[in-house]
């Protein structure tokens, strides 16, 4: 019958001793306890590999109780009290409450919900007004965004290694610090690049077309300031590379393992809701002109109009400050950690052979001597390549889809910018903040262990890859003039595009000047010049711009010329709830076997190399997945562009796809990765050994998180075999 006591009383629990066996276990052979008697001498034996103020006293049965065999662990204080919160020697009782994994659940999460806002909020928001501002060119701006991508592969191994076996909430507090040396350094440009000063250019676009664009080569030196502008994200990068691999191994350590999922859940939730508020106010405050307190002539609508793009990065640099000092103050373990080693011990993945007895060495992975040994154990265990591998294909995913899935609502749905970029974060925040922490939830709540997760993660896969079948279907083209339609209204043979019609061609409308509008006649023109409109655009009904006697638009109740609306037309497509509904569901389905499959990594690797595998994972993760994914989608979706801008005579972004094409594109690249990801969780469920013998009562016998002693490196656990 278990028994639950605590303090000096034992703790009695009937399981296997698989923790100390061979394996990952606790204790390797070479430093077991002698001898002795069952309650008699207790020897020394190892540190407690998650305790450096305790130490492991073993003592193997020498008489029989009845039918079994009695043996002990315990762990005992070896020094003075270093489980306290506060700085150095300034530990307040005051800040003793806060020590606990929620508390510091609170501040880790904090952290990531403004790296998630700052890096993927912030920088994605104004990276258009960074463009206009400091002229630079679109793959400037892509060399700027994957700094932090670059920075984070440098020092994963790095961190993850030494960090792994070092004071983990130091390494994160210092990271967070240097996050927010990243976003001061990313706003310094504004206040050294001079004042914003532009010539407000007026009657651009309709016909005849007044104004020519010049196009001599600018050489203003500010698009030097990209080097500033890749520092800061390189030190984002940098400051950012501890919370996805040590973090979350701290959380896992000090926590039971089976509300483990939970809190990673909730932590990796925060990181996605992030990015939702850095688009929201990085929105609004690109509606403030980026010299507060000057008063100009450009509106928001002006493709010369640049916001304060600045103020987001010098908030969060300030905020990283105030996160980063509690973070600094919790100690290397929190109080009544050490009681979840067994079951941590008990649920990891046994290889065949035993020749990475070593890593269960406490003194392992603290030099630089061990890391090849390291590697080639990571590399030896199929499970872990293979649940590295399905993350990269899942990275794949959904990097591209966040990359590029506005760009494909604004597309098929015929919406403008940032209409399609607010759809979509309305689809990514309750889908992939609800999937993440749904996950996490489901592990706890089903008690999922070992390939019961990976079983778990295999069916999330599954229902997504049906589910991105939806890309069958697709929205057609609203028509437009001279693209996908003859300026009579009839279609255009595939390829074959006319910009130029007798209504226009006396009208010299340059290709430079994009400004889509949408004809009474329900045709969208290139521009009111295109459209032969030659009065300018006054206020209509609604507010918007409505341009008088154009040319090219026929009107069909009087004499005369149609009207253009600035804008494209609405699309009448009926298959949108449908598309949004599965689009919807790939997406929760995608992050929701997100958690489980990072607690899987975490329970097939042994304890003292947690850290430097999710290191090693995230490398391969964003090597194979996150950096290229972008640049894959966005070299599949430009086989679909119709429509190309023209920079006096150079080619530049696309201004129309073939909806079908589009569709059908994603689809091919969605089940390539999805059929892939599928097989790699297969494969990981067949390969998955569990540990002999082990218990699944092991976690129930010992104590619940609240009933925690009040000096917890004093625990005895009894179990009789």
């Amino acid at each position: 019958m278990p028994q639950h006591t605590m303090g000096d009383k034992p703790l009695a629990f009937s399981s296997p001793p698989l923790a100390l066996e061979d394996g990952c276990g606790l204790t390797p052979p070479s430093r077991r306890a002698s001898l002795g008697s069952p309650l008699g001498h207790l020897h020394p034996a190892a540190h407690n590999p998650l305790d450096s103020s305790s130490q492991l006293l073993c003592e193997p049965p020498a008489e029989k109780r009845g039918p079994r065999a009695a043996r002990e662990v315990r762990y005992v204080s070896a020094g003075p009290q270093s489980m306290e919160c506060g700085w150095w020697t300034f530990a307040p009782k005051c800040l003793q409450a806060f020590n606990t994994p929620w508390g510091f659940l609170l501040f880790l999460s904090a952290a990531s919900f403004l790296q998630g806002m700052t890096v993927n909020g912030f920088t994605n928001t104004v990276i258009t007004s960074i463009e206009r501002r400091f002229d630079l060119h679109s793959y400037q701006s892509g060399l700027i965004a994957s700094s932090y991508d670059l920075a984070a592969c440098l020092c994963l191994t790095f961190v993850s290694y030494f960090g792994g076996s070092g004071h983990k909430p130091r390494w994160l507090g210092w990271g967070v610090l240097v996050m927010g040396a990243g976003s001061l350094v990313f706003a310094l440009p504004h206040f050294t690049a001079g004042s914003y000063q532009v010539e407000l250019d007026q009657g651009i676009g309709t016909c005849p077309s007044n104004r020519s664009v010049a196009c001599g080569d600018s050489t203003s030196g500010l698009s030097s300031y990209r080097l500033v502008f890749m520092l800061g994200q390189f030190l984002h990068g940098v400051g950012a590379t501890p919370l996805y691999t040590l973090g979350v191994t701290y959380l896992d350590e000090n926590v039971k393992s089976s509300y483990s999922p939970v809190y990673i859940a909730i932590f990796y939730t925060a990181a996605i809701l992030g990015p939702a508020a850095g688009y929201l106010i990085g929105g609004a405050l690109l509606n403030i002109y980026t010299e507060i307190g000057r008063r100009t002539e450009l509106t928001t609508e002006s493709p010369l109009w640049v916001g304060a793009w600045w103020v987001g990065f010098l908030g969060a640099g300030a905020a990283a400050s105030l996160i980063a000092v509690p973070i600094l103050g919790y100690p290397r373990q929190l109080p009544g950690s050490q009681r979840y080693v067994v079951m941590r011990a008990s649920e990891t993945h046994q290889l065949k052979d035993s020749s990475h007895t070593a890593a269960s060495n406490p003194d392992f992975g603290k030099t630089i001597r061990d890391l090849p040994l390291s590697i080639w154990l990571l590399l030896k265990n199929p499970t872990f390549v293979l649940l590295c591998l399905a993350g990269a294909t899942e990275a794949t995913l959904i990097a591209g889809m966040s990359t590029f899935g506005p760009k494909f609502l604004e597309s098929q749905f015929s919406l403008s910018a940032s209409e399609a970029a607010t759809l979509f974060g309305y689809l990514v925040v309750p889908a992939g903040g609800g999937g993440t922490f749904l996950g996490g939830f489901f592990v706890n709540k089903f008690k999922l262990r070992g390939s019961g997760i990976i079983k778990f993660c295999l069916l999330c896969t599954l229902t997504s890859l049906l589910a991105i079948l939806v890309f069958f279907t697709h929205c057609p083209n609203v028509p437009m003039a001279g693209v996908t339609a003859s300026y009579s209204g009839s279609l255009l043979p595939e390829g074959h595009l006319d910009l130029m019609a007798p209504c226009n061609v006396a009208c010299g409308c340059r290709p430079e000047h994009y400004s889509p509008v949408c004809g009474s006649d329900g045709l969208v023109y290139y521009s009111p010049c295109h459209a032969g409109c030659s009065e300018a655009a006054v206020a209509g009904p609604g507010g918007q711009k409505v341009y008088r006697d154009c040319s090219c638009v026929p009107q069909n109740f009087s004499s005369g010329f149609g009207s253009a609306t600035a804008g494209k037309c609405t699309s009448t497509c009926q298959r949108k709830p449908l598309l949004l509904v599965f689009i919807f569901v790939v997406i929760i389905f995608t992050f929701l076997s997100s958690i489980p499959a990072l607690t899987a990594t975490l329970r097939c690797v042994c304890d003292q190399q947690r850290s430097f595998a999710l290191g090693i994972q995230w490398i391969v993760v964003r090597t194979l997945g996150g950096i290229p994914g972008p640049i894959a989608f966005g070299w599949v979706i430009d086989k679909a562009c119709l429509l190309w801008q023209d920079q006096c005579g150079r080619q530049g972004s696309c201004f129309v796809y073939q909806n079908a094409a589009m569709s059908w594109y994603m689809l091919v690249a969605g089940l390539v990765y999805k059929v892939l990801g599928f097989l790699f969780f297969a494969i990981a469920c067949f390969l998955y050994k569990r540990p002999s013998g082990a218990s699944h009562g092991l976690e129930a016998s010992l104590p619940s998180q609240s009933s925690a002693s009040d000096n917890p490196t004093d625990v005895q656990l009894q179990s009789d075999v």
